[in-house]
């Protein structure tokens, strides 16, 4: 049998918990530390010495650079993951991370992405969770030996003396408890309420918290956060870095309590040694579960990611932290901080400047975005349009907006009513932040019912322009039609705003074809510009009812073969039906999304959706794919509006642009044949 090819690590940072990795490194025969980087070329030096490494480099990006490194270990304070992370999968290095993965979950969405694309191995650095302990703690609550789930408590702190200068208290380095160790305790609280549930891990249906934040410097010292999971599973989750208390986690259930005094370093921090927790059932003796291990921690960690890798996977199995484990956390993490008010230097608006991997932001080469034109504008449009409807702040619109970029896309939609003005404002915000107004395509829409009038048109279309930044839109669709006004009424205001360059096209949402034609006919009679798109509904899946009052769908067959007839440009909204092709989200047992079942749930609608679902398969994609094909694959212009609320629901929509759909196969989606 040959033998295993040894993996070559490099220390992306030299600080005590890279030394700890460093050493751990050294009980694995399969595993081999090449080189160490700082900052400093003096500190590389002393640590490689130190360690006894042979390269040491006075930069991040020249650890990158050698070819030799198979895996790169981060350690740098928290605000610093996210830019290496990116970096390292870009230069094709599998990546273990130390937790916290990153500050936050769309920033957590950025750098996974950044993995998935590059196809590298990417890992959040919780060594507990690949410690023999936790999988014996997920068999034991799943076996059922505790009964029913009911109260998790996990708790990690410990008594720090206050030094401003230190990173557990500064908040420019992501300073306090959550971050650094409370993070512990709320992914064992999923971890476990997920065992008891049957999953892999679970989402708290419900957060709470209070903490106190240092006066002079805003980071949580000692705070605690209350979890709800399905099935009225409750977690208790407490840290602090200026509170001695026990570091310890206990479940207690129908039937009996586990107790595990060393949940983080289960079998400490050398190698052969037992880990140990208690069952106590409620009627019999209690029972002593232990077990020797070989390896330190970190070193087992490490066997979880080489294992990984050698298997050609990605991610880890669980229990170690999967991408969607890691998202999940972070998101919980978010919560718990919001709930104490607890921000950082880094979230906030003028540090989202610039890109969390400190490049320009520019589409990548070899993306597969596809586009087109419209009259009148002087701009290619891509050919999926970043809907823009809530706003969660900048650090969701910079991972969303700048990915969308990336990929080539330019073109993105909103309007006045979006949010109450948010949804404008932080699109507005990550233009001005990004410096890119001329090189994207600015859709807006106003004027909605009850408010569809030319002088309201014509105020909400400056409070717009106020609330983006800009002083100028690409297209503008009114929202609703007004037939109580003569059309001219309405084509007269846009061209005003055209001539006062403020405007370069225009064209109605939620229009039927006679007032589309009676606009267009007025303005040819009358020499001005007219109606050059319009945004209607179009989609796999009928609207059997309207979604809102006064929508209209260009399914209907008179508006699709006037659309063929005249080739006449559509801005389809709802493109992929609300989520009606997400397997899990939509069948006829799936009542909760009301707004789902009222407006696409039909008979014929899930013989589409059965239809997209065999041809999904067959292709070996996903079904929204396959159903924005039918969009993209009309006979007529189409620009496809979406709506992802992360990263990782971009990439379906991206593949469907790649997809052929034949005009037999139309047709038999549509129930046309």
């Amino acid at each position: 049998m040959s033998e295993t090819k040894r993996m070559r690590w490099g220390l992306l940072a030299s600080g005590r918990i890279a030394k700890t990795m460093a050493q751990n490194l050294k009980d694995l025969p399969d595993a081999e530390l090449l080189a160490v980087a700082s900052r400093d070329q003096a500190k590389a030096d002393a640590t490689a010495r130190e360690l006894g490494v042979s390269r040491a480099y006075g930069s991040y990006d020249a650890l990158l650079a050698d070819r030799d490194i198979d895996i790169v270990y981060i350690a740098t304070p928290h605000p610093m993951h996210a830019e290496w992370i990116i970096k390292a999968a870009d230069a094709g290095k599998h990546i273990l991370c130390e937790k916290p993965l990153v500050m936050n979950a769309f920033d957590a969405q950025t750098v996974i992405e950044a993995a998935r694309r590059n196809r590298v191995f990417l890992m959040e650095a919780f060594m507990y969770r690949c410690h023999p302990q936790t999988a014996k703690l997920v068999e034991t609550i799943r076996s059922g030996t505790i009964g029913d789930v009911r109260l998790i408590e996990a708790s990690f702190a410990f008594q720090c003396n206050h030094d401003p200068k230190s990173r557990i208290f500064d908040p420019a380095l992501g300073g306090g408890g959550i971050l650094d160790i409370g993070c512990y305790t709320v992914s064992m609280a999923r971890l476990l309420a997920g065992a008891a549930l049957g999953r892999p891990f679970a989402e708290p249906v419900d957060v709470k918290a209070i903490g106190h934040l240092r006066p002079d410097q805003p980071v949580d010292t000692w705070t605690m956060a209350s979890l709800k999971f399905d099935n009225d599973i409750m977690a208790h989750c407490v840290t602090g870095v200026e509170m001695r208390r026990a570091s310890a986690v206990t479940v207690t259930g129908s039937k009996g309590i586990i107790e595990v005094p060393q949940p983080w370093y289960p079998s400490g921090r050398e190698a052969n040694q037992p880990y140990t927790f208690t069952i106590r059932p409620h009627e019999g003796e209690p029972v002593t579960v232990s077990e020797v291990v070989p390896y330190r921690i970190f070193a087992n960690e490490a066997r979880v990611v080489m294992q990984a890798i050698r298997d050609g996977r990605q991610e880890a199995p669980a229990p170690a932290m999967t991408w969607a484990d890691t998202l999940g956390n972070m998101a919980t993490l978010d919560r718990w901080r919001q709930a104490i008010g607890l921000t950082y230097p880094c979230e906030t608006v003028e540090a989202y400047r610039q890109t969390l991997d400190r490049r320009p932001l520019r589409a990548r080469p070899g993306n597969s975005m596809q586009y087109g034109k419209l009259p009148g504008l002087d701009k290619p449009i891509s050919r999926l349009v970043m809907g823009v409807i809530g706003s969660n702040g900048i650090a969701d619109a910079a991972a969303r907006y700048d990915d969308f970029i990336a990929r080539g896309g330019n073109a993105f939609d909103t309007a006045y009513i979006y949010g109450g003005g948010a949804a404008e404002k932080t699109l507005g915000t990550w233009l001005n932040n990004r410096n890119i107004r001329d090189s994207v395509v600015l859709i807006d829409k106003g004027a909605h019912t009850p408010n569809c009038f030319p002088d309201k048109l014509l105020s909400q279309f400056n409070e717009s322009l106020e609330r983006l930044q800009v002083d100028r839109l690409d297209v503008y669709f009114m929202h609703r039609d007004n037939p109580d006004i003569p059309v001219g009424e309405f084509v007269d205001v846009l061209n005003q705003l055209v001539n006062q360059k403020r405007l370069s096209v225009f064209g109605g949402s939620n229009w039927t074809l006679p007032r589309l034609e009676a606009a267009n006919d007025w303005a040819r009679q009358h020499r001005k510009q007219g109606f050059s798109a319009i945004s209607n509904n179009l989609s796999l899946a009928r609207m059997i009812n309207p979604v809102w009052d006064g929508c209209i769908a260009a399914s209907e067959p008179p508006l699709r073969e006037w659309h063929e007839r005249t080739q006449f440009p559509l801005f389809a909204w709802s493109s992929q039906a609300r989520g009606f092709f997400v397997p899990e989200r939509s069948a006829p047992h799936l009542q909760s999304d009301t707004s789902l079942v009222h407006s696409w749930y039909s008979p014929e609608n899930f013989q589409r959706q059965a239809r997209c679902f065999e041809l999904a398969k067959k292709r070996n994609v996903h079904p929204i794919s396959i159903a924005l094909a039918y969009v993209l694959n009309q006979a007529f212009p189409v620009f496809a509006l979406i709506g992802p609320a992360t990263i990782q629901e971009i990439l379906p929509s991206e593949q469907a642009l790649n997809i052929k759909l034949t005009p037999p196969e139309l047709a038999w989606l549509d129930l046309r044949a």
